[in-house]
């Protein structure tokens, strides 16, 4: 059986990475547009990929392909080009979908140069218009200030396309029903021109706000650094991570790496609270994937409304205090 749609999972140590499932919410998407089948595949050796692909079979898919071999027990560019290439030749998708990660920017070029096609990167949103015209896939361009729109040009080459994080939910993934197919590609030792060396490891004190479920973010309105204890303590009050735009940050308040914008991290928490946040759209572009938004502003006219679920109008000193204490009093009761 062969699948319209090919999803390609990445996997993080032993699990997951965190953009699978949101490639595969995408895929998934794609596939009940077009009327078509989705399966996905999963690269590594022997039982560690057996295992992971195994944990797929409970989701709505045709096909959870295992692609196993000693060469792919760590990553390298050569090694995973030449596998998926060979299973798109075994499996004859139209469409492959890949996670916007490093490593899917480090050899899905290279997999689509190969293939014959380009590779359709940071795929926003996809619309399925007419099955004769094909879908049409929206990219970001000059930092969010313009879409563009693209089609597959080729009628019979295959499609490959990479999201965007927090553009897809990973929890609207379809439950379901599937099996494991086992996939051994022909791989060459002397081929894989690179090496692995050791795993990268971020810096401990790095925050990775891109898995943060509730997000309580900073900007300018906040005026002095020693004001940002109140916006702390209702983060605190939240269970919630902190971050800030890109004025804080540059400010030196906060580190660098709690910065939410297009030179920052992308997040897609359940519940973002922007405080004092005008809403430039180099930071929209940032949290618009975040499920629902609080925007508190003194400036009625301010663009970070034009995206909040919820809008307060208002000083930000006494809505902050009051709100903070508003939810320790309900959590104590």
């Amino acid at each position: 059986m062969s699948s319209k749609v090919l999803v390609v999972m990445q996997t993080s140590g032993a699990g997951w990475h965190r953009m699978s499932f949101e490639a595969l919410a995408a895929g998934q998407a794609l596939a009940a547009e077009l009327g078509v089948e989705c399966s996905a595949a999963v690269l590594g050796e022997g039982a560690a990929v057996a295992g992971l692909a195994a944990e797929l079979t409970t989701k709505k898919l045709a096909a959870v392909w295992a692609v196993g071999d000693a060469l792919l027990a760590q990553y390298t560019a050569d090694g995973w080009v030449a596998a998926l290439e060979q299973l798109i030749a075994e499996t004859q998708p139209k469409y492959v979908v890949f996670p916007h990660t490093y490593q899917v920017r480090d050899y899905a070029p290279a997999l689509a140069t190969r293939l014959g096609e380009v590779l359709i990167g940071d795929v926003t949103a996809i619309r399925a218009e007419d099955a004769q015209s094909g879908p049409v896939f929206v990219r970001q361009w000059m930092q969010g200030k313009l879409n563009a729109e693209y089609r597959h040009a080729s009628a019979s080459g295959v499609c490959v396309v990479s999201v965007q994080a927090g553009s897809f939910r990973a929890e609207a993934v379809a439950e379901g029903a599937s099996e494991v197919r086992a996939f051994a590609p022909k791989l060459e030792a002397e081929k894989i021109r690179t090496k692995p060396g050791e795993a990268f490891r971020e810096a401990a004190q790095t925050v990775d706000l891109s898995s943060s479920a509730v997000i309580v973010s900073v900007g300018r309105g906040i005026g002095e650094q020693e004001n940002l204890k109140l916006v702390e303590g209702l983060a605190a009050a939240l269970g919630a991570d902190v971050a800030a735009s890109r004025p804080i940050c540059d400010a030196g308040w906060l580190p660098m790496e709690r910065q939410v914008g297009s030179s920052g991290q992308t997040v897609a928490p359940k519940l973002y609270v922007a405080v004092g946040i005008s809403g430039a759209i180099q930071h929209l572009v940032g949290m618009k994937g975040a499920k629902t938004v609080i925007a508190i502003n003194k400036d009625a006219d301010a663009p970070i409304f034009e995206v909040a679920d919820i809008g307060v109008v208002g000083d930000l000193f006494e809505i902050v205090p009051a709100l903070t204490r508003a939810i320790q009093a309900a959590k104590q009761g």
